[in-house]
């Protein structure tokens, strides 16, 4: 599979709602919700580009743009921005919907980056970039 297919095959988009128990106090989503639903679509999306054992190396440039509140449907989307033998980049944008209306809004984004692991969970070279 070419390398754009495989880019665009690994895009990863998770739909969650907002329920109270993921709110604060202002009954908006936490900012730490958002942040662990990202990471966990952001891994699946690199999970399947490399197909072998990731872990989350760091997270950049997170930008709380909107709030999100109680009722809102979530889309939270991950694509592959970039990769080389060492680290593969994820950017993770989430965007919210009103439950009775049209129209989403971008409401979070952030910058994801995986490395490849060994059984031993020592940092290895990514498959791709072997052959």
């Amino acid at each position: 599979m070419e390398n754009q297919e495989l880019m665009e095959k690994s895009m990863t988009i998770q739909t969650k709602i907002v329920f109270p128990a993921a709110q604060n106090e202002h009954r908006t989503l936490f900012g730490g919700e958002a942040m662990k639903w990202m990471d966990e679509v952001a891994y699946i999306c690199a999970l399947r580009f490399a197909k072998q054992p990731v872990v989350t190396a760091n997270c950049e440039n997170i930008k709380f743009l909107k709030p999100i509140h109680e009722g809102d449907i979530v889309d939270i989307v991950a694509k592959v921005q970039s990769h080389n033998s060492i680290k593969l980049t994820i950017v993770v944008e989430v965007f919210s919907e009103k439950m009775y209306e049209t129209g989403k809004m971008k409401c979070v984004s952030a910058i994801f980056t995986f490395v490849a692991v060994n059984k031993n969970d020592k940092i290895t070279k990514f498959n791709f970039c072997t052959n």
